[in-house]
């Protein structure tokens, strides 16, 4: 019998696949997971030049559209302040900044197909 995964375990799943695509592409991982009262960050990485804020959406199909059409303005406004909040507890305010979003199809049977959106939105004021 099958049992189904929950929202987390899947969420796990893809920040797994992201974080090793990130890797490959020789990104350093710097923290996973990062929360700030109620935003998070997925991964925050560094590829040499800056840091990457990274938000994943994973998905095993697109029956209800594309992955990365679902990050609304709210999230990436909570993204946004968890970022500027990992930046201050590391007196790192300042440095260059970039966020991504890394979008993972992987249905049945079938390797992942992964998108990554480079500079996806930005903070504006």
């Amino acid at each position: 019998m099958m049992t189904s995964k929950s929202s987390r375990e899947i969420g796990h799943e893809g920040e797994e696949l992201a974080a090793s695509y990130l890797e490959s592409k020789e990104y350093t991982i710097l923290e996973r997971n990062y929360f700030f009262e109620h935003a998070e960050v997925d991964i925050v990485a560094y590829d040499e030049k800056q840091i990457v804020f990274v938000e994943v959406k994973y998905r095993s199909d697109t029956d209800f559209g594309e992955p990365e059409d679902s990050i609304s303005e709210e999230k990436q406004k909570n993204i946004f302040k968890a970022a500027e909040a990992w930046l201050y507890e590391r007196k790192m305010d300042g440095s260059p900044v970039r966020f991504d979003v890394i979008s993972i199809v992987q249905r049945e049977e079938e390797a992942p197909q992964f998108k990554h959106f480079e500079n996806a939105f930005w903070l504006t004021n």
